[in-house]
């Protein structure tokens, strides 16, 4: 019989909905159960493309046994993390304290009153490598409750005391300045794999913050060591297994130096920053390779991730079924020599092996490869090598699919929005930013009530019960503006707007902080605040960058008070710690160089018009804004008071409160840009 999780909007959750467990989701009732039963509450958080998720699931969850001793003694909560990024946050903190480390699956014990005493993350069916079953685990917790409730009190209480004197004094303090930008940039140079590109060692994470501040700091400095490294990184990212040489996109992370052997999940999120990220390279190189993988990206996230209703599917599991039945990592994905042939003939499949890195021994598990693009001996027939790979991509579609995660995440459909937007603007691919305009049409009709408050997440046109966090209402509003500055509807800059009052009127703290959730959301047993950037940009620094280019749009001496009294945190970490504060750095750029704000006038129809807003369109400068329409128009207030000159479509660029005169000349743009 299914559990209480059947109704939930949540992939996770659904996985778990026949569990002999009996789940609760997160909620009052399940802490008021608890209450009544006087048992401790067994908090599981993960996510659906988590491959420990899963073994702990079938080894555990889905164990007769062991659900009964989970039944009898605690009420079981389950929690998407994705969902409740919130709920996550704070009982990771508290694991990360305990333990000294942290992960998924999370384990926590909690008290009726959720305060947390005991800590793990994967418990094994079996005691092994020094680590106690899950089985033994539960016993023990329950021995204490029963026996030593005193000790188990002191505890809980103990660790919520300490989280609630954690507090963050960041902010405030000044901005990132020059001093603090070539600290962190030199803090990077220390870090750098030059061998192999990215940052530390294994296992190595695309660093996609990172490298738009490199970008962002080469553009206004000149700095040739900035863009080595990104254009190196990127490199050796798109030549790796990380990189999916078939059907384009990226996976999570590689679990060696080398960006070989993935971790094959692949996350909306990455694709997006990536995606962007690769565009922008292109804009400062020309690089062929940037343009190709930036349009390979969009492609992949449009056919791989998007859903009936226009939203963009929050991942891909790293797991399917490899012909036999069982569900093995990277199935999907990996070639023996055996199968290329099988699929090419002899000749190609020779070629093919030489191309991809495909060997004997397999540069992965049981003999099988991931495909590479190892530096090239020689020149390639190009003709070929594309028939080998169409038909190697065709062959694959025959392979059972890894599951998708179907969920639309606000704040990651914000990120694939601004990535398709302007990937589609730069490269001439006006479908990419129909996509994009679709995605946005979604969030604003199933995500955003009538005071534009965000609900984090929706699946299959049902919007969830889930307040959006911070990052919700700045990655959308990041999105909404690039779609502006791209399609010249002044719409999505008013519906950033919105977003942005919120965020001034809800989530700000004292002296420039940030706070992850709103005022008036749920309360746990600490609000969450956390500006370093993880695997997409905190909410902190994501709020901090829409608020910047709101401000320059609008003039709002409010959005851009917030935006600078957010940047002292960037100020205070980025030269100490630049790798996990990348996105903070790379809007300490932007208000470095002003940011720009451009204005082109005249009639769309109109080529020079056209020439001059794609000149505007293509300048790298740091964070630059861009309106461009009909004179005086009421789409963007960039635009009024802007005349057209001597009849001829104009640009206007302006930083720092002082404007240049206005130019009709593309060249001159440019060298203005």
């Amino acid at each position: 019989m299914p559990n209480r999780l059947a109704h939930e909007t949540s992939p996770y959750l659904l996985q778990h909905a026949d569990n002999p467990v009996d789940w609760w989701p997160w909620s009052a009732e399940a802490f008021e159960e608890a209450r009544r039963r006087d048992v401790p509450v067994l908090l599981s958080v993960g996510y659906s493309s988590c491959h420990w998720c899963h073994v702990m699931a079938h080894e555990s969850f889905e164990d007769d046994t062991t659900a009964a001793l989970v039944n009898d003694n605690f009420v079981a909560v389950k929690v998407d993390r994705e969902e409740r990024p919130d709920v996550d946050a704070v009982y990771m903190e508290a694991v990360q304290a305990a333990t000294g480390q942290g992960g998924w699956p999370m384990t926590v014990f909690l008290t009726p009153d959720a305060a947390p005493f005991y800590f793990g993350t994967y418990f094994p069916p079996e005691p092994r490598h020094g680590m106690p079953s899950f089985p033994e685990v539960l016993e023990g917790v329950r021995a204490a409750w029963a026996d030593r409730r005193g000790e188990v009190d002191e505890v809980a209480d103990r660790i919520v005391k300490d989280l609630a004197g954690r507090s963050l004094a960041y902010g405030g303090d000044g901005v990132p300045g020059e001093d603090e930008l070539a600290g962190a940039l030199l803090a990077l140079t220390r870090e750098y794999d030059a061998t192999r590109g990215g940052f530390g060692g294994a296992p190595k994470f695309p660093p996609s913050m990172v490298l738009e501040f490199l970008l962002r700091h080469h553009a206004r400095t000149g700095s040739e060591g900035a863009l080595q490294m990104a254009a190196d990184t990127c490199e050796a990212m798109a030549r790796g297994g990380i990189y999916d040489q078939l059907g384009g996109g990226f996976a999570r992370y590689s679990v060696d130096r080398a960006w070989v052997v993935p971790h094959f999940e692949k996350m909306l999120y990455d694709n997006a920053l990536l995606c962007r990220v690769y565009a922008h390279l292109w804009k400062a190189t020309g690089s062929d390779l940037a343009r190709r993988v930036a349009l390979e990206t969009a492609d992949f996230m449009v056919r791989e991730l998007r859903t009936p209703e226009g939203g963009f599917a929050s991942a891909l599991d790293a797991d399917s079924d490899d012909g036999t039945g069982r569900h093995v990592e990277g199935a999907f994905y990996v070639w023996t020599p055996e199968q290329l042939t099988e699929v090419l003939g002899a000749e190609d499949a020779a070629l093919a092996a030489a191309h991809y890195g495909v060997t004997e021994d397999g540069t992965f598990e049981h003999g099988s490869s991931v495909l590479q693009l190892p530096q090239e001996a020689g020149p390639v027939d190009a003709d070929r090598i594309a028939s080998i790979a169409a038909r190697l991509l065709a062959a694959r579609e025959e392979r059972a699919r890894p599951g998708r995660d179907d969920k639309v995440v606000a704040a990651w459909n914000g990120l694939a929005i601004a990535a398709l937007a302007e990937t589609g603007a730069l490269f001439d691919r006006p479908d990419l930013v129909e996509r994009a305009t679709e995605a946005a049409d979604l969030l604003v009709r199933l995500h955003m009530d009538e005071t534009a408050r965000l609900t984090r997440t929706s699946k299959d046109g049902r919007a969830g019960t889930n307040a959006g966090v911070l990052e919700d209402y700045a990655d959308v509003a990041e999105g909404f503006l690039a779609l502006a500055a791209v399609t010249g509807e002044g719409t999505w800059l008013e519906f950033a707007g919105f977003l942005l009052d919120i965020v001034l009127d809800r989530f700000t703290a004292e002296g420039g902080a940030l706070y992850d959730t709103a005022h008036d959301a749920e309360a746990l047993i600490r609000r969450p605040q956390d500006p370093t950037d993880n695997a997409a940009p905190s909410g902190w620094t994501a709020a901090a960058g829409a608020l910047l280019s709101y401000a320059a749009h609008t003039g709002s001496e409010p959005h851009r008070a917030a935006a600078v009294g957010a940047l002292g945190v960037v100020k205070a970490l980025g030269p100490r710690a630049p790798r996990f504060i990348g996105w903070g750095l790379a809007v300490g750029e932007a208000l470095l160089d002003g940011p720009r704000e451009i204005a082109v006038v005249g009639d769309p129809a109109d080529p020079a018009f056209r020439e001059l807003r794609r000149t505007a369109l293509l300048a790298t400068t740091p964070g630059a804004v861009l309106a461009a329409g009909a004179p005086d128009g009421e789409e963007f207030p960039l635009l009024r008071d802007r005349p057209l000159v001597g009849g001829s479509a104009a640009a206007y660029v302006c930083r720092h409160f002082t404007c240049d005169a206005p130019v009709t000349d593309p060249a001159e743009l440019r060298r203005k840009l």
